[in-house]
């Protein structure tokens, strides 16, 4: 008490209070799965209600460059949680392009995660939802720095009954088709341990938000990491009763809206408790909509194609923060990937940023918090199936491969000359105009080959 009321003496007196004994800043990431570009009305959809998320971008910062580490879930994951592109930790590969249920890999245990590193201050930590870093016991949450887990270790759709349905007929036919749960027999685990199988979908949703709003409540005395990973929208979609129905996009609009009114229940738990001038909240996707599944799957708007693919709808996600008080309220343009938030929340917190391994994150604390008006982000590399696909330097794209997103779009093509794209004049990626800007192309070809060379080989994880 004495220590409070000395610094309440310090800040009425006009000093400044030393950000070390300022309280450690809590945070929560809000990580959805298949979300497309598009898909909320803040980002341009014009019949999906999210007014917790149009709340939370007017009242923090809207970013419109802001990427993953790659296309497709489990490589995904792995970039967000270790701040490292997943080529780096074996969590990508040519053959496999993710985890699955008789997988015998997952998150190596020389990694470290954005749990580990804040426990070393503290912190309370808990995963809930889509894990798909390895269901086996030493890759699950628990074993990589969190205190607890609650969700399905891998995607919903996994270990199907009667195989995978095909959600294109059916979405021909009915936008509002869902497929009876009882054909999936993903399970929920509590840490270690299957509590229910199979996993009933139609509450899935609500009980992330549940179990979410339950891990604040309980640990509101302590600074504390929550990462919250929906299954959803990816395909199979469930909705709860009381969205079902309710939305004029169908089955996948009334998904995006009950999440985003889950949303909108974890902000005002946080308000409730006096915690959200602390808290930095952040919402994103883990890669682009899943395309080949028409209404069952989301949309990336102007950006070209979706999931699996490293055109810019595959990997340029719709991403807020949150944080009153602390981030002023704009839309930012410039760059940002989930890999920035490991060393922009070590930065917050006082965690010394690990200096043994090579990150791909960056520290966007400064940005954040409008002591600095520029990135410290410059470049974005595309990787898919252990290759290069293109980079971004700058406004500057340079494809080097191109393939369309899984299941459509343009076969794969390796370019004698890369084809390059101005994204700040050109997003949607159309007008290819390497001709008229060589010195550009071989500047991105140097960059891209130096960047290959820091690629050092290791077991992958999706293969064994």
């Amino acid at each position: 008490m004495r220590c409070v009321m000395n610094l309440l003496l310090l800040f009425c007196a006009g000093f400044s209070v030393p950000s070390q004994l300022m309280a450690a800043p809590n945070f929560v990431v809000i990580f959805c799965d298949d979300l497309g570009y598009a898909d909320l009305a803040c980002f341009g959809h014009p019949t999906i209600r999210t007014p917790s998320l149009d709340r939370m971008a007017s009242q923090g910062q809207k970013w419109t460059s802001f990427y993953v580490g790659a296309s497709v879930c489990t490589p995904s994951r792995a970039a967000l949680l270790t701040g490292r592109l997943p080529i780096r930790s074996g969590m990508m590969s040519a053959r496999r392009r993710v985890l699955f249920p008789n997988s015998k890999g997952g998150l190596p245990a020389s990694e470290l995660t954005i749990a580990e590193l804040l426990k070393t201050k503290g912190y309370a930590t808990a995963a809930i939802g889509k894990w798909h870093l390895g269901h086996l016991p030493q890759y699950l949450p628990t074993s990589h720095g969190f205190d607890s887990y609650w969700g399905i270790p891998y995607s919903n759709d996994m270990d199907a009954v009667k195989g995978f349905p095909n959600y294109r007929q059916a979405a021909r036919k009915d936008p509002h088709y869902f497929a009876p749960t009882e054909q999936y027999q993903a399970p929920i685990l509590h840490n270690e341990k299957v509590v229910e199988k199979p996993a009933n979908q139609h509450t899935l949703t609500q009980r992330y938000t549940d179990k979410t709003i339950e891990f604040i409540k309980q640990n509101k005395e302590k600074p504390f990491f929550v990462y919250l990973a929906h299954n959803l929208p990816h395909i199979p979609l469930f909705a709860g009763k009381k969205y079902l129905g309710k939305s004029s996009r169908g089955i996948y609009g009334d998904v995006i809206e009950e999440m985003d009114a889950g949303v909108g229940q974890i902000l005002k738990t946080l308000e409730d408790l006096n915690l959200a001038e602390n808290t930095l909240v952040v919402f994103t996707s883990d890669n682009g909509p899943w395309l080949p599944f028409q209404t069952h799957g989301g949309s990336a708007g102007l950006l070209r194609e979706g999931k699996g693919s490293t055109f810019e709808g595959g990997m340029r996600e719709p991403t807020i923060f949150w944080w009153p008080g602390k981030v002023a309220p704009k839309v930012e343009q410039q760059l940002g990937a989930t890999m920035d938030l490991l060393p922009t929340f070590c930065s917050l917190a006082g965690v010394p940023i690990p200096k043994d391994r090579t990150l791909d994150g960056y520290d966007l604390s400064a940005l954040l918090l409008g002591k600095t008006e520029k990135s410290p982000r410059e470049q974005v590399h595309y990787w898919r199936s252990e290759k290069l696909y293109a980079i971004r330097v700058g406004p500057w794209k340079a494809h080097f491969i191109t393939e369309g997103c899984y299941g459509i779009g343009p076969k794969k093509q390796e370019h004698k000359s890369p084809e390059l794209y101005n994204l700040d004049q050109d997003p949607s990626e159309k007008y290819n105009i390497a001709e008229l800007h060589p010195d550009v192309v071989k500047r991105l070809q140097k960059i891209a080959a130096d960047h290959i060379q820091s690629i050092e080989p290791v077991e992958n994880q999706l293969t064994k």
